[in-house]
């Protein structure tokens, strides 16, 4: 059934109109400077569709709770447990009613975290709740950004990973992922490449305009109208909205926002005793605690100060103590690469390796060259992200040198960095014929003890037109690449995690 609500009006006069069941299928990307209108555009989203389709709207500022008294809509808190947010999300699934999810008053990294957990249930529930929804993320660059920011690591891959699941694998789930960001720039790219339809508003920075115009199919000079748009207008394009660039004026809306643009108001006279007004203090005044006068510096990246470290160290063998420098000269290049790869697959061999965070290995990677002597970082984080992937996945130096394995490499930069582990992994087993590894060991290369979360990273991989997953006549399964022109041996995925657990369950 194809529904057609109406956004508003075209620049030439017709009815702006967005097809509800299309847009399901496709998904959009709102962009716009603050100011722009990109709430108002949102509340025309859900105030034309709000009787057609159910909706749930992760919301920081709170700004979208009005929608319950005209629409209905259940208003959450997020400031619960994970345990109820994750009930309320499964019962929200189940009995089909439209919800606001307000993160106001909370700190960013609780907001992240309720965030992400909260898309993961819907994510995650049953299939037979597979009903469609409309969700709509509004400042999604906080929840998928493109770096950690202020917050902690483990809190950026919650998040991003939900918001991942949203916009590349929501979809065979009900699940229509709507997001709205000021800064195209600050937005992880594999969230924003996903939506298929895109409304963008006024934007000024180069780079925000680059992305959109880029988005929109447009050259750089077509770029710099984004920079003229008032506030209101957005540049559409996609198939739930037009087949080219399109200006579009959106509509009124019938529910208004708890905050609102600032207005100029005249000042009021000014009272006779004003200086008694301000300078008498009130007794709720004394009894506040003393607020500190400068905010406490934040605390600088341990990496930084290895770095940092091993480069005085590194100094002091050169001026303060040459005799200790003669007796430990300094590694050769081959030295040191060897060093590296063996340091990295002691690492990797480590029970609780894959559960530990990629910084808090790093360090440990770190402080092992320190020890060594080694002058400055031996690798960049990313640098030792990727080698660590390729220590994990077991591949052999042979391996590492073919063909195959260079083609794979390349392949695994289109995914994120915390599933390029995983997809070495399958490529190792692929090119060595080995069986599929199981759900248990897929999840474990990820940190994670969720197996059911391996069935994601498959369907994600296959989505990306990475591997084709079939069964065979055992009913065992099996991955092939069609960029490497191999496949894994069948494989059971509810087995161990590795040949150890396969050999005890044996015995």
């Amino acid at each position: 059934m194809q529904v057609d609500i109406d956004m508003g009006t075209t620049s030439a006069g017709d009815v702006a109109t967005l097809d509800i069941e299309e847009l399901l299928a496709t998904r959009l990307l709102v962009q716009g400077n603050s100011g722009s209108g990109k709430s108002h555009l949102l509340r025309r989203l859900l105030e034309q569709s709000a009787k057609w389709v159910q909706q749930v709207i992760i919301d920081p500022e709170g700004d979208f709770v009005t929608l319950s008294d005209a629409f209905g809509h259940i208003v959450v808190d997020a400031n619960r447990t994970e345990g109820e947010l994750i009930g309320i999300a499964n019962r929200i699934r189940q009995h089909r009613v439209s919800c606001v999810l307000t993160l106001e008053g909370l700190e960013l990294d609780d907001q992240m975290r309720a965030a992400a957990v909260f898309l993961n249930a819907l994510f995650d529930a049953d299939r037979d709740y597979w009903y469609p929804i409309l969700v709509v993320v509004d400042e999604a660059q906080m929840f998928a950004p493109t770096s950690g920011g202020e917050v902690s690591e483990e809190v950026r891959r919650l998040s991003l990973g939900a918001m991942t699941n949203l916009m590349c694998r929501g979809r065979k789930r009900g699940l229509a992922g709507v997001i709205a960001t000021q800064r195209l720039a600050k937005l992880a790219k594999n969230v924003a490449a996903e939506a298929s339809n895109f409304l963008m508003g006024r934007t000024f920075l180069d780079i925000d305009m680059a992305r959109a115009a880029d988005l929109l199919g447009m050259d750089r000079r077509q770029a710099e109208q984004f920079r003229d748009l008032k506030r209101g207008n957005f540049v559409a394009l996609g198939p739930a909205l037009a087949r080219r660039p399109l200006k579009v004026v959106i509509g009124s809306v019938e529910t208004s926002a708890r905050s609102s643009s600032p207005k100029l108001m005249p000042l009021p006279d000014k009272p006779e005793d004003v200086e008694d007004l301000i300078f008498t203090p009130d007794p709720e005044d004394l009894a506040r605690p003393a607020q500190p006068r400068r905010a406490a510096p934040r605390p600088r990246e341990t990496t930084d100060i290895m770095a940092e470290l091993s480069k005085s160290a590194s100094e002091n063998e050169m001026g303060e103590a040459p005799e200790r420098s003669s007796r430990l000269p300094p590694m050769s290049d081959e030295d040191k690469e060897a060093w590296i790869a063996a340091t990295l697959m002691e690492i990797a061999d480590q029970s609780n390796s894959a559960f530990r965070s990629d910084s808090e290995l790093y360090q440990d990677f770190l402080m092992r060259g320190r020890m060594k002597r080694i002058s400055g970082a031996p690798l960049s984080m990313p640098d030792f992200r990727l080698r660590l992937a390729i220590a994990r996945s077991g591949a052999d130096a042979a391996m590492q040198e073919s063909e195959a394995w260079q083609m794979a490499l390349s392949l695994s930069r289109e995914i994120t960095d915390d599933l390029q582990g995983v997809f070495l992994m399958l490529v190792k087993a692929a090119l060595s014929g080995e069986p599929c590894p199981s759900d248990a060991a897929i999840a474990r290369a990820y940190g994670t003890h969720s197996a059911r979360r391996a069935a994601r990273f498959l369907s994600y991989f296959e989505e990306q037109g990475l591997i084709i997953v079939h069964t065979d006549h055992f009913g065992m399964r099996i991955v092939a690449f069609p960029d490497l022109d191999a496949q894994t041996s069948g494989g059971n995925p509810d087995g161990p995690a590795d040949n150890t657990e396969m050999r005890d369950a044996a015995e």
